[in-house]
């Protein structure tokens, strides 16, 4: 059996997240049994929600267990096999973590899963049509249920759900206004996502410069808001969401160091008869095979072309998540193993 590289959390955050808080670590791999399969992971995800699991603090998720494989979603091929529902060479998607070698028991409903690499890369299982796709699918269609014509607003708008949510929001005959940080990600939201018009969060830097942009961008108001930041910048897009609005609450980037995150206009949820509703997107695995058939077709066609920031081998894994958390990737972050 291979010798296997782990990236395992070796102490929790203090405040900011640290490249120390992590340790490379160097194991074997353990004999398979009946039942299993050893993946070889070619890319594993990093997402902005790993954060919050390094604390240990009451969340939706179990925290991160310290001296442990750093959790999250992983690609990559079967190079053995003990159980009938794979075979080697099958390319899957699973949650084998940050390692580069993952034993996985196939007879777990769900801890595996075959994916066609015919007209989808395979990396693309790890964002637009995979965990992040899907978060913005239901955001989108069963949170702020739009219509056509309605003005839809994004935030972290270039990353893996904000590009999604454009093409899907796009689909269904939106304007759809992105906030994200820097000319160049403005650039390619409008050039290449097919954005409206996107609001660069760093030249906006405040909630009156914020809440100008969007009154310019969103001249009919906003109908609903996909919120993946929280702080001052939600507080500028309520003063602009029109009656009866909804906010689909998919992550508070801003608060992951574990700072307050107060709300300047709580009032507006009832002035504006607002709608605000948190989700986590693992708990709705029923819509999974109805977004997944939606954003596959996208990318196939060509309507959806997200960008990637890949990082190469294991090692680089800390530092860029670090990265992540300050919004230095272009696209969906991964780590390429193979």
């Amino acid at each position: 059996m291979p010798r296997n590289q782990q990236i395992h959390l070796d102490n929790r955050p203090q405040g900011e997240a640290v490249a120390s808080n992590f340790k490379l670590v160097t194991t074997d791999t353990p004999a398979l049994v009946d039942g299993q399969v050893l993946v070889r992971n070619h890319y594993l995800s990093l997402d902005p929600y790993m954060r919050g699991r390094m604390n240990d603090a009451k969340s939706y998720a179990q925290p991160q267990p310290v001296g442990e494989v750093m959790q999250g979603g992983t690609v990559g091929e079967v190079v053995e096999s003990r159980s009938p529902k794979f075979a080697v060479g099958d390319k899957v998607v699973g949650f084998g973590g940050w390692q580069e070698y993952s034993v996985v028991d196939a007879s777990q409903p769900g801890s595996l899963k075959k994916v066609d690499t015919t007209h989808v890369p395979l990396s693309y299982y790890l964002g637009a049509v995979g965990m992040p796709g899907v978060t913005a699918w239901y955001g989108l269609v069963k949170i702020i249920a739009p219509k056509e014509g309605d003005t839809v607003v994004v935030s972290a708008a270039t990353g893996a759900v904000g590009s999604a949510f454009a093409a899907l929001a796009k689909a269904r005959g939106c304007r759809v206004v992105g906030i994200a940080g820097g000319p160049e990600k403005c650039k390619y939201a409008v050039d290449e996502l097919h954005f409206d018009a996107c609001i660069d969060y760093k030249e906006h830097s405040d909630g009156k410069a914020m809440g100008k942009a969007l009154k310019e961008a969103c001249p009919k108001g906003i109908d609903g808001y996909f919120e993946n930041v929280g702080g001052w910048i939600m507080d500028a897009v309520m003063l602009r969401m029109n009656a009866f609005g909804r906010i689909a609450l998919c992550g508070m980037i801003a608060g992951y160091d574990g700072a307050p995150l107060p709300m300047a206009h709580p009032a507006l949820i009832l002035v504006s008869r607002l709608k605000i509703e948190g989700f986590i997107v693992s708990e709705h695995m029923e819509v999974w095979p109805e977004a997944l058939t939606e954003l596959g077709t996208l990318v196939a066609t060509g309507k959806l072309r997200p960008r990637e920031s890949v990082a190469e081998g294991i090692a680089a894994a800390p530092e860029a998540f670090l990265g992540l958390l300050k919004g230095k990737n272009f696209g969906k972050q991964i780590v390429k193993l193979v």
